[in-house]
């Protein structure tokens, strides 16, 4: 493969994969017995996945890096009530994610932000940047 064309190639893949980072929700993914199927678009380098599963966040307190990100995706099994990932003290809100759903929020400063379940208020978080 010449030069040019292994050049064209890279940048092709390279804007696919931007807008694929760039979309905060991904599209549903089907979880098949019991397996968790992270959606394609979720994987975010430099992100640290939160599970939500059986009304939790798993884990419930997750330490990173400024600069970095966290993406949630809703595990339970199809059927059960949406969740969300939103802020205590409002910096952000994933808003209703489905079975399968994924949702990317990036760190750029330290500090300790705690979060919940907008619909299920007993379900808490905290990310803990650094």
């Amino acid at each position: 493969m010449s030069g040019p064309t292994r050049w064209a190639l890279l940048v092709a893949f390279g804007l696919a994969a931007v807008t694929a980072c760039l979309s905060s929700r991904a599209v549903p993914t089907e979880n098949v017995g019991g397996e968790c199927k992270v959606p394609l678009t979720a994987n975010v380098p430099g992100s640290t996945i939160v599970v939500i599963r059986n009304f939790a966040f798993e884990p419930a307190e997750v330490r990173i890096r400024a600069g970095t990100s966290v993406t949630w995706v809703n595990c339970d099994q199809a059927g059960q009530p949406a969740h969300t990932s939103t802020a205590d003290q409002g910096q952000w809100d994933s808003g209703t994610l489905a079975t399968g759903q994924a949702f990317n929020q990036p760190f750029s400063a330290s500090g300790r932000f705690a979060y919940h379940c907008e619909p299920h208020p007993f379900m808490k978080g905290t990310v803990v940047v650094e």
